[in-house]
């Protein structure tokens, strides 16, 4: 009798290990599965976005650069027989117009002007609003971000009546000092000056609010160390708030310089580029060859210049940003 449960029992043990073995067989494979799409979720999360990336930004660039090897115009969108591949052409004829030129020293100013302006202003701004978190500084950050969401052509209306020289309040604040009235937008040089101080004025509010994100991220004890150790108000701001800003500053600094080299909304609702082209920036040029002259393979071979000189400006920004990372490591 016990030999005979000696045996079952054997029997038992024996069946037992293959079982044990499959069951460790199944428990890895399901870990390698687990680690496949753990693997994966990234991608699958990227995808959305780097599909709106190709369809709404590679795509369109690549299309331009095909196009402006052509003679695309509007015969050619009505049949595409009438498309000619014409080569480099155009970019002869666009480096030899003088308008193109003259827009893209607009453009430079308008960045000399508009970037540094903006850069100290919305900077100035949010530290003094940082200062306190009271209702009315509360209020002060809803009213500096307004003209942000605005729409243009709302500003344009306003500041054309501001502007206007009969009507206008700035020249009726002049008058009232016995100056003469100033040609804001009929003036050649005064003009680009206007119009740049209307783009500031819209485009400091978003600066603001991201300037003061990234003030509010920063602790209170280093200026509550700092008062302990005797350091003034100045002394808070270029040795701990602008220091510790400095990411804060280079986004800023990218994104205004890239902005502003696509300058195009206030000179197009408030000039029309004019007058003479003293406020034809080189966006509103490929707005005008492309819409008003329907010369779409020319407007593209200056989009795609202007997109090679946003490119290479950016690109000698983010390196100059990496090799002071490195020093400062």
């Amino acid at each position: 009798m016990s030999s005979i449960g000696a045996r079952a029992c054997k029997g038992v043990r024996v069946s037992a290990q293959p079982l044990a073995k499959s069951n460790r067989d199944s428990l890895a494979s399901a870990r390698r599965s687990t680690a496949r799409r753990l693997s994966l979720m990234p991608y699958i999360f990227v995808t959305p976005a780097v599909l709106c990336l190709v369809a709404f930004g590679v795509l369109p660039i690549a299309v331009a650069a095909i196009v402006s090897l052509t003679n695309l115009d509007i015969s050619g969108l009505a049949h595409y027989g009438n498309i000619h591949f014409v080569g480099l052409a155009n970019y002869r004829t666009l480096f030899g117009d003088s308008v193109f030129w003259e827009s893209l020293r607009n453009t430079a100013l308008f960045v000399v002007i508009g970037v540094p302006s903006i850069l100290v202003s919305s900077l100035t701004v949010a530290i003094a609003l940082n200062r306190s978190q009271s209702r009315f500084f509360r209020a002060l950050r809803v009213f500096y971000f307004f003209p942000a969401i605005t729409a243009i052509v709302a500003i344009s209306l306003i500041w054309g009546y501001l502007y206007n020289t009969q009507f206008g309040l700035l020249n009726y604040l002049l008058s009232l000092v016995g100056a003469g009235p100033v040609q804001w937008l009929s003036d050649p040089v005064i003009a680009k000056f206007s119009v740049a101080l209307v783009a500031i004025w819209r485009a400091s509010g978003l600066d603001i609010v991201i300037f003061l994100a990234a003030l509010q991220a920063i602790p209170r004890e280093y200026y509550e160390a700092a008062s302990i150790d005797g350091a003034g108000e100045w002394r808070k701001i270029f040795d701990i708030t602008v220091p510790l800003l400095k990411f804060a500053i280079f986004f800023v600094t990218v994104t205004t310089l890239i902005n502003w080299m696509q300058f195009f909304d206030e000179p197009y609702v408030l000039t029309q580029g004019g007058p003479v082209h003293a406020t034809t920036s080189v966006s509103l040029y490929i707005f005008q060859q492309g819409f008003s002259f329907n010369q779409f393979g020319f407007a593209s071979a200056a989009s795609i210049v202007l997109f090679a000189i946003i490119a290479f400006i950016t690109t000698a920004q983010l390196r100059v940003r990496m090799r002071s990372e490195e020093r400062n490591a």
